[in-house]
């Protein structure tokens, strides 16, 4: 699902400056870990949903442009699971062929997040699925037009009645899809592997660059098993991102587009950044490609700090770790894909 474009921002911010503290992941893995003694980060070791045909219906649907109007896209159309689960585009195109408000990202460990959507609107991935699907810009649908269709296919009848005891219907089509996006973990990163114990498996310069990253204040906001995701944060504390636009977008309102309450305005949830790496462009407009441009720029609005090329680099290396495992393979970005 384009997960109501959930995009990228990647906040770090002094502790004082939370808007919100962590909430408890309402998403979480099973038997995720606390962070070792002493660090902020916790690997990800949990396995995910276990109930291996629903795993597979569910990856079935999310692959089916029927689940679309007029069946033009599929979910994965903007989560590409071969592009690091997004699609490398500062904006996906909408069902009406403009471009989407926010930056599509990447759909893998998004399940870990405490809420879903840019502007964590969405507490769970049955929710925002729903919406996703039924939204006018997104996929444009209606249960009347994709019901039939599923039931229909001689497959998905007889899979949903050996799953769910019934021919496919709203409720376990949702549950299929999000018991499917669920498994989307990412284990193994080396930065996972240095955690526990494996201290070789970060290179003298990416250790540096996490011992900036810790103390330069960005993991105030990126920390725990999914390096954020878990509290909410203005976008531009000691500087205006903003400065220069001729007009805001809806978009750019963050938080306060939906609640109208003057202190959520640019607040966004603040994003995972496992697998930053590897799913650019940044921020939910998708305005840069690069992450080091990214890291300057939350340097300079969420920490007051204009950071010199070498720091900048060192958190850059550091941020590359967390390049995560998707059924044993490392994920590789829609640049790198497009390029081999």
């Amino acid at each position: 699902m384009a997960y109501g474009q959930i995009g990228k921002v990647r906040a770090g911010l002094l502790v004082p400056l939370c808007l919100a503290a962590a909430a408890p992941f309402a998403l979480a893995l099973v038997n995720q870990p606390a962070a070792p003694i002493g660090e902020p980060i916790a690997p990800i070791t949990g396995t995910g949903p276990s109930d291996q045909a629903k795993i597979a219906l569910g990856e079935s649907l999310f692959n089916d442009a029927r689940l679309s109007h007029d069946d033009v896209i599929a979910c994965s159309g903007c989560h590409r699971l071969d592009f690091s689960g997004d699609d490398g585009r500062a904006r996906s195109a909408a069902a009406d062929g403009g471009q989407l408000d926010f930056n599509a990202p990447t759909v893998f460990s998004a399940a870990l997040n405490f809420r879903l959507n840019w502007r964590g609107n969405f507490r769970t991935v049955e929710e925002q699925n729903e919406a996703v699907l039924l939204d006018d810009r997104l996929m444009n649908t209606s249960w009347e037009e994709l019901l039939p269709k599923l039931r229909s296919d001689p497959d998905y009848s007889q899979r949903f009645v050996t799953l769910y005891g019934a021919a496919p219907g709203r409720t376990d089509v949702l549950d299929a899809l999000a018991i499917f996006q669920r498994s989307l973990i990412t284990p193994n990163a080396r930065f996972d592997r240095y955690l526990k114990g494996e201290r070789d498996a970060i290179t003298a310069d990416e250790e540096h660059g996490y011992q900036l990253f810790k103390a330069f204040g960005c993991i105030a906001c990126h920390q725990g098993a999914n390096v954020g995701g878990n509290l909410f944060q203005k976008f531009g504390i000691f500087r205006n991102p903003f400065a220069g636009q001729k007009t805001l977008s809806q978009a750019d309102l963050g938080r306060f587009a939906i609640t109208g309450v003057e202190s959520d305005r640019h607040v966004f949830r603040v994003p995972s950044l496992r697998n930053v790496a590897v799913t650019a462009p940044y921020f939910h407009d998708g305005r840069t490609a690069s992450l080091a441009d990214a890291v300057k720029i939350m340097a300079r609005s969420q920490l007051g700090r204009e950071l010199d090329q070498r720091d900048t680099d060192l958190i850059v290396k550091f941020l590359a770790t967390l390049t995560g495992e998707y059924r044993g393979q490392p994920l590789t970005s829609a640049a790198d894909r497009l390029q081999q």
